[in-house]
């Protein structure tokens, strides 16, 4: 390699930025992730820059050939905009023995900028020597996917307790005892927000002597993931960090199969999908019973559902069978099918110039139990979305017709939202039922049936007019 990666120390030193414009704005935003004293060198600065000398963040020094600045500075950062500037004020930093870096111009630079994923005082710099910056980036992101956002804090906590490890756990226990602590139950607990509960739990530790004390004994986890709704890119953060540490999953149909790309590979997978009509091979009874017993066993597992396991998931009868075999849980919420099917389909479910309430709702029912009352749910001013809407068409047109609903209401399906082959159909709701059997609409499909609120719409478009 041409360019050896090490990190330098800028507490306290000087870190000077030749130029005031939106280059040197760029410089500025990622340096004041650090301690430097930020010198801005420009005959002017723009807004940002400005309000950063305001706040007492960084100092102006306007004469751009200041020798004095550049002198008591350790790194020079060149950003002019003007190519024979920058490279005159790079010449004239190096004679004074000076790291530079000059934007867009690596044949001058003794320093390259890296790709960096912050998660302080965890810092991690990916470069390719200037040969593939959108490789870098696109490295950077998949860290980032990795590395939980409270990551750092964990570190931080981790390095005011290293004077106590030293003292209270014998050298040939600590790598175990550091191997615990950021692989499982207080890494765990830090990424889903439970700081103070890990930091009981890592002194506890220090004061048994290490994590092998009964009281700090591994325990499973349920998580009760959110796929979302297809496409591998609307998994949250953390749901891709709940994979990748995941001993054994539990999906069902609709996960999408770049979903669990996602998980390690040494992660147990089991299917257990089930269709309606269909015998149920796996019940919820049966999920419930698989994914305690897991968990019982010390696993970490993932209960990995479509759209948001709060939305129509059945993460209630998941959760409470974790609750009575004293088993810990979690809930990583995911995109709810109903918002990225109004997405997909540029559909506005709330709108303050026609709709107010959006109601989630579903079109089945468990065996035996009485059809959904839409027409109960509706009325002017609501968008309706109705998952599992597809069978019950036919009832929801009629029901809500009774209820007074115009038939020309404007009705959205989207049959697959954010996955191949995905339909968008529009009509209204007087030919729900007829578009459904016409198109040969199939589940996984979102039904939206939105009735506006005349009134509430006039009133938005006087509004708009006498703006």
């Amino acid at each position: 390699m041409k360019t050896f990666p090490m990190f330098i120390d800028l507490a306290d030193r000087t870190v000077a930025i030749v130029g005031g414009g939106e280059q040197a704005a760029q410089k500025a935003r990622l340096l004041l992730k650090t301690e430097a004293d930020l010198a801005l060198i420009a005959p002017e600065l723009d807004d940002e820059l400005s309000g950063l000398v305001r706040k007492g963040r960084a100092r102006h020094v306007s004469a751009v050939s200041d020798r004095e600045t550049l002198s008591e500075a350790r790194i020079v950062f060149v950003c002019t905009g003007c190519a024979g500037a920058d490279a005159a004020i790079a010449a004239e930093a190096k004679s004074l023995g000076k790291l530079v870096n000059v934007v867009d111009r690596p044949d001058l630079c003794d320093l390259i900028t890296p790709a960096i994923v912050d998660r302080d005082p965890l810092v991690v710099a990916i470069g390719t020597e200037g040969a593939a910056p959108v490789l870098a980036r696109q490295v950077k992101t998949r860290l980032e996917e990795m590395l939980e956002p409270r990551l750092g804090d964990l570190v931080s906590l981790a390095g005011r307790l290293r004077d106590a490890v030293a003292r209270r756990i014998s050298k040939d226990k600590r790598r175990v005892f550091w191997r615990w602590v950021f692989n499982e139950a207080p890494r765990r607990m830090f990424a889903s927000g439970r700081e103070q509960e890990a930091a009981r739990l890592l002194k506890a530790a220090i004061e048994a002597g290490g994590p092998e004390a009964p009281e700090v004994e591994q325990k499973g986890l349920v998580s009760l993931v959110g796929s979302g709704p297809g496409s591998a890119d609307l998994m949250t953060l953390r749901g891709v960090q709940r994979l990748q540490e995941a001993d054994i999953i539990f999906y069902d149909r609709l996960v999408d199969p770049g979903v669990l790309e996602l998980a390690r590979r040494d992660a147990e997978r089991v299917f257990v999908g089930k269709r309606h009509g269909s015998a149920l091979e796996w019940p919820q009874s049966r999920i419930n019973g698989v994914i305690v017993a897991a968990a019982r066993e010390g696993k970490r597992v993932v209960r990995l559902k479509s759209g948001d396991p709060l939305v129509f998931g059945r993460a209630a009868e998941e959760a409470a069978a974790c609750e009575a075999a004293e088993v810990d849980w979690e809930v990583v919420p995911g995109v709810t099918a109903a918002l990225a099917a109004a997405a997909e389909a540029r559909l506005f479910p709330t709108d303050r110039g026609a709709t107010r309430h959006l109601v989630l709702t579903t079109g089945a029912s468990p065996e035996g139990a009485a059809e959904p009352d839409l027409a109960g749910m509706a009325r002017p001013g609501v968008t309706l979305a109705v998952y599992m809407g597809v069978r019950s068409s036919a009832e929801t047109q009629a029901n809500l017709l009774r209820q007074g609903a115009p038939e020309d209401a404007p009705v959205t399906i989207v049959e697959g939202a954010e996955s191949r082959g995905g339909r968008r159909l529009h009509g209204a709701l007087g030919e729900l039922s007829d578009l459904v059997k016409r198109e040969g609409v199939k589940s996984p499909a979102m039904v939206f049936i939105q009735w506006p609120d005349p009134q509430r719409a006039a009133f938005a478009a006087e509004r708009l007019a006498a703006s």
